[in-house]
């Protein structure tokens, strides 16, 4: 069967259908495919028709090139240097990043079919949470994680610090995100972050193996499956979303936020004072 081209009204992610596996590409390889807002926007919207489209079976996220996802810009945030929300109210930009982060995590948690995070490389900081958002995880052998908002001074979203909780437990998680170490694969796969680590060559073979094996399977039983083991988990997704948004808008103002992206494109150690 021939793969179908979807056209997600952007070049920042690809998307096609093949045999069930509906494939959805972040494609800013240049920037290890760090999230701009049209790839946020297309994402959201790609998964909430994927969620009511009968031909879709299973949902796989990726990355383009060398990586999976970097997360937010970081240069674009240095650039604006001054903490800023751009032309909207503090206000407004919470309640926008709560809408996007419901929109794409939270989509991938709580849609009634299997997803699957395919890691060729680095999963950091927001891309670290979709990678956990999704059912399943297979990374490439040289692939990474980390949760990389201690180094940036943020404290975390879409939903990261719940996923990661949950599967790893709160103190694991409070290290991961305290010290924003980098996790390789074999680490990752000994505390049950991902499900596979494979060669990077056999990526993609590996992930059309375990897609199409969804895409073939009991459909309705993992709608329930997945409705049975999201309510066994403790708290709600959506309310941690929401506080990660308020947080993660509000922490965009501070000293030590501007300090950490200046020092990142400076390649330096930041400097925090708390402020």
């Amino acid at each position: 069967m021939t793969a179908k081209t979807i056209n997600t009204g952007t070049n920042d992610l690809l998307a096609s259908l093949d045999g069930g596996v509906l494939t959805l590409t972040l494609n800013r390889p240049e920037a290890r495919n760090a999230m701009s807002g049209e790839m946020n926007a297309a994402l959201g919207e790609q998964l909430a028709k994927a969620e009511v489209d009968a031909a879709v079976k299973c949902i796989v996220l990726t990355g383009a090139g060398k990586g999976f996802c970097a997360g937010g810009d970081v240069k674009g945030m240095a650039a604006r240097d001054d903490g800023t929300v751009g032309a909207v109210t503090i206000d407004e930009a919470i309640h926008r990043q709560r809408l996007n982060q419901r929109a794409t995590a939270g989509k991938l948690f709580t849609l009634p079919k299997p997803t699957i995070a395919a890691l060729p490389g680095a999963a950091a900081g927001a891309g670290f949470a979709l990678a956990l958002a999704c059912d399943l995880r297979i990374m490439a052998d040289t692939a990474i994680m980390t949760t990389a908002f201690g180094r940036v001074g943020f404290s975390g979203d879409y939903g990261g610090t719940y996923f990661a909780t949950q599967i790893v437990g709160a103190a694991k998680a409070r290290e991961l995100y305290f010290l924003s170490d980098r996790i390789n694969a074999e680490e990752a796969l000994r505390l049950g972050l991902t499900n596979w680590v494979c060669p990077a060559d056999d990526l993609a073979a590996k992930t059309r193996e375990i897609a199409g094996r969804l895409a073939s399977g009991p459909t309705v039983a993992y709608r329930y499956m997945k409705e049975n083991i999201n309510r066994a988990l403790n708290g709600d997704v959506m309310e941690c979303l929401d506080l990660e948004a308020t947080h993660h808008v509000h922490l965009g103002q501070t000293e030590d936020h501007r300090e950490a992206t200046k020092a990142f494109v400076e390649k330096r150690e930041p400097v925090f004072n708390g402020r």
